[in-house]
């Protein structure tokens, strides 16, 4: 496996050293849907500038990402190209691995179950095969390092990038049962981009899964190792701000960075929901409306947890989709990192039921997006209306194409325990309705 995962590793490469020395790496660069006013490349480069003046690059209202990020940078800026591929390939490496290690894991539950009798009898068509995950991790590798949406991060040279690959060791660790390497990733991944503070709660079941500790709030080893991997987190996250701090010797960073998160003062075009709707906002309800529109990402982190605390992957999976989807300034990097983890839930593809329709949305949506802002920005035959109406398609599909796999989900856990031929109590064929 190892020869087909550096073939693809070298295809992607070459791919974007290409890009980086033709004329589209400039255009690309400039996409908004590419690059955000949190993660744009031209954005890193000014703060440098004011660092390399003797200012902190705080001091103005252009500079957004973390003090580590530019500090990184200031020592590699000119080889800023390879940093970013090689970003990317470590990217594709430790989900590889991650999935990798998932599948033994899946696969050993699986014949556990099957041993205590836990499956209906007449759904061995359901039950993945070690033939059919083989190529899974494969598949991950190269849905991420091909897909056009890493490939134009990458180009663009967006720090989303970056914290993909710290997202990625963050589930590589967690997979292999490193409580300490996980938090610390998930420390990093929060500094970076604050939202991945909700990929806690399935990095926490997966673990206590593991330890075979039972998901109870009363049970004190429960308790316990959740006292335990949150003291972990909060302490790796309070180191990395205190080296922030002794970095810049100032505390700026902290409204610059997320207080422009959580504030949204930036109303840039981007693929997201929220600069539309709050440049339309009146000022007095803006606040209420910022809250309102925050909330989201964090809301359904509970009723998940609750729902899916047997499947943590396939949780961590939803999660880093709502992410994508409700975070205030997302680029199409963020939409390509929880894209990859399709393949691994291609046994559900029998269940799906939109997927072709949903595919053509996602597709057409992407190709109308620098058509749409053409037309707006430089013809001037169209208005922001007409751009936010794709972005608002866009994300719909999104939506529809996760709520798509939570069915199919749901709808093959059912299957499994109680069988593909259901019956009614006076033996007609019955169907299954989720709701």
């Amino acid at each position: 496996m190892a020869a087909p995962l550096v073939l693809v590793v070298l295809v992607a490469v070459t791919v974007r050293a290409a890009l980086y020395r033709s004329n589209l790496a400039a255009f690309i660069s400039e996409r908004v849907e590419v690059s955000s006013p949190l993660n744009a490349w031209k954005r890193v480069v000014e703060g440098l500038a004011l660092l390399d003046l003797g200012v902190s690059p705080y001091s103005g209202a252009v500079f957004h990402e973390t003090p580590l990020i530019i500090y990184l940078f200031h020592f590699l800026i000119e080889y800023a190209e390879l940093v970013f591929m090689i970003t990317d390939v470590l990217t594709a490496v430790a989900l590889y691995l991650a999935i990798q290690e998932f599948n033994k894991v899946v696969f050993k539950k699986q014949k556990l179950l099957i041993e205590l009798d836990k499956y209906a009898p007449d759904v061995a068509e359901l039950i993945q095969t070690p033939m059919e995950m083989h190529y899974i991790p494969l598949k991950v590798a190269l849905c991420y390092l091909l897909n056009p949406y890493t490939v134009m991060s990458c180009v663009a040279k967006s720090t989303c990038a970056i914290n993909n690959t710290v997202i990625a060791f963050f589930i590589l660790a967690t997979i292999k049962g490193s409580a300490f390497l996980s938090t610390l990733f998930l420390a990093l991944a929060t500094y970076q981009s604050l939202y991945p503070l909700t990929l806690f709660a399935p990095a926490l079941l997966y673990l206590l899964q593991r330890q075979f500790i039972p998901v109870k709030l009363k049970s004190k080893s429960f308790q316990l190792y959740t006292m335990q991997y949150g003291a972990l987190y909060l302490c790796n996250l309070g180191v990395i701000i205190c080296l922030s701090f002794f970095l810049l010797n100032s505390w700026d960073f902290i409204p610059s960075v997320y207080g422009f998160i959580l504030s949204v003062p930036d109303l840039t075009p981007n693929i997201g929901l929220f600069w539309y709707f709050f440049a339309e906002m009146f000022e007095h309800f803006s606040l209420f409306f910022v809250c309102v529109f925050q909330i989201n990402v964090f809301f359904y982190t509970i009723p998940l947890a609750i729902k899916l605390k047997e499947h943590p992957m396939f949780f961590m999976f939803v999660q880093m989709a709502i992410i994508s989807i409700f975070k205030s300034y997302p680029t199409v990097g963020d939409v390509a990192m929880y894209m990859a983890f399709l393949p691994v839930w291609n046994h559900l593809y029998r269940f799906l039921r939109n997927t072709f329709i949903l595919s053509c949305v996602l597709i057409v949506c992407s190709l109308l997006f620098p058509v749409l802002w053409h037309l707006w920005i430089y013809a001037g035959s169209a208005n922001s209306n007409f751009y936010y109406a794709i972005t608002l398609t866009f994300n719909i599909g999104q939506i529809l194409l996760v709520s798509d796999y939570f069915y199919a989900f749901l709808r093959r856990e059912y299957y499994l325990t109680h069988g593909l031929h259901l019956t009614r109590p006076d033996g007609t064929e019955a169907m299954l309705v989720l709701k």
